[in-house]
């Protein structure tokens, strides 16, 4: 038996040695003994060789035959597969071709290419310098708005409405633009946002590319864009600029502040920051502090566009802009926008074709719905603003100790303020980056006084009890009337956040607060509930608005 696994080995080796019409009988590399046996130069020498020399290495000069010999095999035909087509991939050097013949023939002047402009708005220009949390300055700035209802007589019925990261003062189709806005079906005649009670305002922040000043805008001192010159913002600055518009309006209290999402910010730090001016609050699917998952998600699209080897450093007006790293920066943002069961129930498994062989391209049906939402966007919004707002979204915090911290350097930089022709184009001491990396690579740094979650700290589902910084930091809401509202299925601004706002103005006294969350029997739709959620979502703040 012995003897004829012997001959049968020899005679599948002569055969290799002799012609190539057996090389597919070895997928990937024959056994041991039939590439040994492949150096020999004769049949006739097999088996003598193999008897002589089976318990030997071969030579360095045999390697290097059979490695020349292999290559010389392999190059003697077609390859083994042809290479993977990638459509997807043409597709973005295609577009990054034509928005390079379009910007050759464009002046940097002309606005940026694509322009990020929706639609009409009313402008506010203030021309009285908006000193900002860490040190710079913009000497004059505009403010996009636009407003729905009617203002009464002593201007008590103003709702202002906060704007999410992306959007535009369009939340409302107007008689200059009658395209429905982003929360269309919440404002209006006996709607969440009455139309028929209040005047309701809703502006494009500033840092934004929708009208007002931001990144893309034009520097009053030099003329040049902005881009990465622009200062680095906080949710503050953004609402500071808000209430220099409702000078101007001469709106002295406003009635109520509304926002969802980073307009949930927005809306509880008008609270903070001009507690007299705000009557009633409502915050939905926000927080008081940023945590580290939305400041991770948030680093992430913000490393896309930089990466992407158009953005330049900031400066890519007239030139092709950073449009794969910002489809890529979308497409990460969509993943947190909504929930894993919904997608579950509206897309499963399914492939778009399943009769073509799999792709590397958007194949799945969620993957062609992530490509379709960053295809929408990224042309639609300027790269550098989502820099920039996203960067202040993730400074938000609202506790005791970073007041007081921003209140300290808002002092210094007010007395050390340059005059208007110094050669700083933002002023402030604090306008530039100086931040370096650190020497040493991250380390564990034990954190003895943080929370963890137990349902022995609070009865509300096992939430931590919110941080005393931050229960001091929300003192100033005491007498405010608040409501909290959130999302189970939410996973960017988990539910517990909005809990822990809720919990945090109780226990700074206030005795005012309404808290809501949707179940996910309620709502799967995640983080965006509040765009399209009009009767849990809707039908709470009207209810709260009266």
């Amino acid at each position: 038996m012995k003897a004829r696994r012997v001959t049968s080995t020899l005679r599948h080796a002569t055969t290799a040695v002799s012609g190539h019409a057996a090389r597919p009988v070895c997928s990937n590399a024959p056994p041991a003994s039939i590439r040994w046996l492949t150096a020999a130069a004769t049949p006739t020498t097999l088996a003598p060789r193999l008897t002589q020399h089976q318990h030997q290495h071969p030579s360095p000069q045999t390697n290097a035959r059979r490695h020349l010999h292999g290559q010389a095999a392999r190059r003697s035909g077609a390859p083994s597969n042809p290479a993977i087509k990638f459509p997807c991939l043409d597709a973005l050097e295609t577009r990054s071709a034509t928005l390079e013949q379009q910007a050759s023939t464009r002046s940097d002047k002309s606005g940026p290419e694509p322009s990020y402009t929706v639609g009409a708005t009313q402008i506010y220009r203030c021309q009285e310098p908006l000193l900002l949390d860490h040190g710079g300055q913009l000497h004059e700035f505009d403010i996009a708005y636009e407003t729905w209802g009617h203002m009464n007589a002593d201007r008590s019925n103003v709702i202002l409405l906060h704007t999410g990261l992306s959007a535009s003062s369009h939340a409302h189709s107007t008689p200059e633009n009658p395209q429905p806005g982003w929360w269309e079906k919440f404002i209006g005649p006996g709607l969440a946002l009455d139309t028929n009670k209040y005047f309701v305002i809703c502006t494009n922040v500033i840092g934004g590319c929708y009208g007002s000043t931001g990144p893309s805008s034009i520097d009053p001192l030099d003329g040049q864009r902005y881009a990465t010159r622009f200062p680095i913002l906080t949710i503050q600055d953004m609402v500071r600029a808000q209430f220099r518009l409702l000078d101007h309006l001469g709106v002295a209290t406003l009635h109520a502040s509304v926002g969802s999402s980073m307009g949930g910010m927005q809306s509880l730090a008008a609270g903070v920051e001009f507690p007299s001016r705000v009557g009633r609050i409502v915050s939905i699917s926000a927080c008081a502090r940023s945590h580290p998952y939305s400041i991770a998600m948030r680093y992430v699209q913000r490393r896309a566009i930089l990466n992407d080897p158009n953005w330049n450093r900031g400066f890519y007006y007239g030139r092709v802009p950073p449009h794969v790293g910002m489809k890529l920066a979308r497409e990460i943002a969509t993943i947190t926008y909504r929930s894993g069961p919904e997608w579950e129930q509206r897309f499963g498994r399914r492939r778009a074709d399943a009769s073509k062989p799999p792709a590397l391209c958007p194949d799945f049906l969620v993957e062609t719905y992530l490509d379709h939402a960053g295809e929408k966007f990224c042309l639609t919004y300027d790269p550098n603003s989502l820099i920039y707002v996203s960067k202040a979204m993730d400074l938000f915090d609202l506790g005791r100790a970073n007041q007081l911290a921003t209140a300290a350097r808002r002092a210094l930089y007010t007395s050390s303020q340059p005059t208007p022709d110094s050669s700083s184009a933002t002023g402030g001491g604090g306008g530039t980056c100086s931040l370096t990396l650190p020497e040493k690579p991250y380390e564990e740094q034990p954190q003895p006084d943080t929370p963890t979650l137990s349902s022995e700290t609070l009865p509300h589902q096992g939430t931590p009890a919110p941080p005393a910084d931050l229960v001091a930091g929300l003192s100033a809401l005491s007498n405010h009337p608040v409501l909290v509202m959130g999302v189970a299925s939410d996973i960017l601004f988990p539910a517990w956040q909005q809990r822990e706002v809720a919990e945090a103005l109780r226990q700074a006294g206030n005795g005012r607060v309404e808290h809501h969350e949707l179940s996910e029997v309620q709502s799967l739709f995640g983080h965006d509930t509040f765009l399209l959620d009009v009767e849990g979502v809707g039908g709470a703040v009207r209810g709260f608005l009266g």
